[in-house]
């Protein structure tokens, strides 16, 4: 019996790799769910036209094909429901984006996001289309998600003062029957509030050396600290943690009251008087204001191997997340990585500084993954199979002039 060939390193010229196929197979899978979609609203068309010569069955036509799809592809009907919804969306009202994922150009999930996003925008979705459409073909899923959303704020900051008041009114907490001796507590509150708890039970949980996930760690600490009122039954190393939330405002809207909105990183646009409250003198707040200031460390070349905290904190604000591929994890639980590493010449300064989480981090400098820095703070990725992946940061950093401005 012949012994089996050797494995070969490099593929011949023209073969498809395995990556390849990868890549080829997750193409046709979203080819085919497109088809999915459009047959599943023809089938929705077909029972609504059977359906107007029976007035008393047509109220009963979107439950019946939904029992219907749930039956055919062994799902439920939550589920197909939710395929219902998605495909007419698509179909009727986003044929641009179905003809796109149609040819693999962006997948389910990027059509999910659009259409959850648009939909909010009933009046003027139809001029945002090409906009996020173009965003989808170019970015992963997680940063798309988030460049959605920045835009569905973006849209809805004109009435945003008005819909936070009535907000506000109904906040609420409740507590709701779980199984096996659990319940649900949950607050209904503004989300800078609600990031901000979330923000200290996280880094007061990550003190805790033990055998508990993080998750139990947070749930631990939230009940102690609510039932006790205290926290001298803490370790001494985690008492006085307070939650630092970032909130970007344009100067000139800070100023007289025109301009962008306000942002809470993982929030989105708040109120103007929220935000003047907030950039004010109180404790646990960052404040980054979007106009030159001229104070602002941006490198500290090789003199210093760590960065200063205010370029770190500036790095972070401008990347907003983990630089890797996709990566959804929030920068200040990163490490500021330098791209160019120190020991090999390397500069402390925001060109060659980025915040990688801390998979990221190790996979980077222990694996055959490449890492270029780019302009504006941008990173190149290139896999040991050769694709690039480029990494664009979530904000810029201001550029400092003194020049006037041109008229």
């Amino acid at each position: 019996m012949s012994s089996p060939s050797p494995y070969v390193d490099e593929v011949p010229e023209g073969i498809p790799t395995t990556l390849d196929w990868v890549v080829l197979s997750a193409d046709m899978a979203t080819i085919h769910a497109a088809q999915r979609y459009a047959s599943i609203v023809e089938l929705w068309d077909d029972a609504i036209r059977a359906a107007t010569r029976d007035e008393g069955a047509s109220v009963l036509v979107e439950r019946s094909v939904r029992l219907e799809v749930a039956s055919a592809l062994r799902i439920s009907e939550h589920a197909a429901g939710r395929l219902m919804g998605v495909g007419r969306a698509l179909v009727k009202r986003y044929p641009a984006v179905w003809e796109s994922m149609s040819h693999a150009d962006i997948t389910d999930t990027h059509a999910t996001i659009i259409v959850d996003g648009l939909d909010e925008l009933e009046i003027v979705r139809d001029e945002l289309v090409s906009e996020v459409l173009a965003l989808a073909e170019e970015m992963p899923t997680g940063p798309f998600r988030r460049a959605v959303k920045r835009i569905v704020d973006r849209e809805r900051e004109a009435t945003i003062a008005e819909r936070h008041m009535d907000a506000v009114a109904r906040r609420h907490v409740r507590v709701e029957p779980g199984a096996d001796g659990m319940a649900w507590l949950t607050a209904h509150l503004p989300a800078v509030e609600a990031h901000a708890i979330h923000g200290r039970l996280t880094a007061i949980a990550k003190t805790f050396d033990d055998e508990r996930i993080l998750d139990q760690k947070r749930a631990d600490v939230f009940g102690d600290l609510l039932i006790d009122g205290e926290t001298e039954s803490l370790p001494d190393t985690v008492r006085g943690i307070r939650p630092t939330v970032t909130v970007t405002v344009p100067a000139l809207t800070l100023l007289t009251g025109d301009g962008p909105a306000a942002q809470v990183d993982g929030v989105g646009p708040i109120p103007l008087d929220r935000a003047r409250e907030l950039c004010g003198a109180a404790s646990g707040w960052m404040r980054v204001l979007t106009h030159p200031d001229t104070g602002v460390v941006l490198s500290v070349g090789r003199e210093h191997y760590r960065p200063p905290a205010d370029l770190r904190r500036l790095v972070a604000w401008r990347a907003a997340r983990c630089m890797a591929p996709g990566c959804g994890i929030p920068a200040d639980r990163c490490d500021i990585d330098h791209t160019v590493d120190w020991h090999h010449g390397g500069h402390t300064d925001a060109t060659n500084l980025a915040p990688l989480c801390r998979g990221h981090h190790t996979l980077k400098h222990h694996t055959d993954w490449q890492v270029t820095a780019k302009p504006g703070g941008a990173l190149e990725w290139t896999s040991p199979a050769g694709r690039i992946y480029l990494v664009k940061p979530e904000r810029r950093i201001p550029q400092f002039t003194t020049d006037p401005p041109p008229f």
